[in-house]
């Protein structure tokens, strides 16, 4: 799959999901999608963002959009980390990394001097004709659900 750009429209997918369902993008087409790729479910950083988008869910819902988390972690770990933080929307498995290439979200990173590939925080916008609208990447959790929110209601 190529790259998608702001502007285009995203290509059809689908992945596992919580909840012991397969989320299609052509099954959100209606509302505004908020899709957010996280590294790791349990983790400080993932944790603190997951609840800022669980915070402001009604807000997101009121206006008009959907929220879905993506990350490599196992359907069973998204559903500890979804009980846990009492998450109202769906968390999405990429073990492949599929969905991941098509937004570029795969990144060279280091953790004490070790390099690896992982996600980067990173934050799309779909519009209900399933067009990327809006991208955040390197995302920096603090007040970052709350920009997305404002982008969505702006639709």
């Amino acid at each position: 799959m190529a790259k998608i750009e702001i502007g285009t429209k995203v290509p059809d997918f689908s992945l596992p999901a919580t909840d012991a369902e397969t989320f299609t993008l052509k099954g959100a087409a209606g509302k505004a999608l908020v899709i957010y790729f996280y590294p790791k479910d349990m983790t400080s950083g993932c944790t603190r963002e997951s609840q800022d988008f669980r915070d402001l869910h009604a807000a997101f819902a009121k206006a008009g959009a959907r929220i879905v988390g993506i990350s490599r972690d196992s359907l069973a770990s998204h559903e500890k980390f979804k009980s846990k933080e009492q998450l109202p929307f769906a968390l999405l498995s990429d073990a492949d990394e599929r969905v991941c290439k098509l937004f570029d979200v795969i990144r060279e990173k280091s953790l004490y001097g070790r390099k690896y590939l992982g996600i980067d925080r990173s934050t799309f916008l779909i519009d209900k004709r399933g067009v990327l609208r809006q991208e955040w990447r390197k995302v920096k959790v603090p007040g970052h659900a709350a920009e997305v929110l404002e982008a969505a209601r702006a639709l």
